[in-house]
């Protein structure tokens, strides 16, 4: 059976979960450590809430409070400067480079700034000109400049 919890302990239970999210990240259990205090201040306000009564409202708003922050992140996500930055193939597009080795059969290699990327596009020899039009992962695709 469960035990009564004072309103301190689900104050002690948000501040843990505030850690485990600043340890891991993702806007999780930011949510649940809010729900957590918000239980403790209805519990120091109202303290005659059965523990059972307690952990649904709880589980109640971190469930509520999650899934209201996931619709409003996917119908209004943040916008950045830097849409590429976590995305190194994105920033490739539309730039045009110089083959060091020729593409045959469809594949082939190229180096771009400090790294290989394989490349798919039509077969042609070293020294051609290639802009990149797409990326799929790791691989350019990429179409000749004549």
């Amino acid at each position: 059976m469960l035990e009564q919890m004072d309103y301190w302990h689900w104050g002690v239970f948000a501040v843990v979960l505030l850690i485990v999210e600043i340890m891991a990240p993702g806007a999780f259990f930011l949510w649940m450590g809010i729900s957590a205090a918000v239980v403790g201040i209805l519990l120091l306000l109202l303290p005659d809430i059965a523990p059972t009564v307690q952990w649904l409202i709880f589980a109640v708003l971190s469930v509520a409070t999650i899934v209201i922050w996931r619709i409003r992140l996917r119908n209004d996500p943040t916008h950045t400067d830097h849409p590429t930055l976590n995305r190194r193939g994105a920033q490739y597009l539309n730039r045009v480079f110089t083959l060091d080795t020729p593409i045959v059969n469809g594949s082939g290699k190229i180096t771009v700034d400090d790294s290989t990327w394989k490349i798919y596009g039509e077969d042609c020899d070293a020294g051609s000109k290639v802009k990149v039009t797409g990326v799929d992962g790791v691989i350019l695709h990429v179409d000749q400049i004549v």
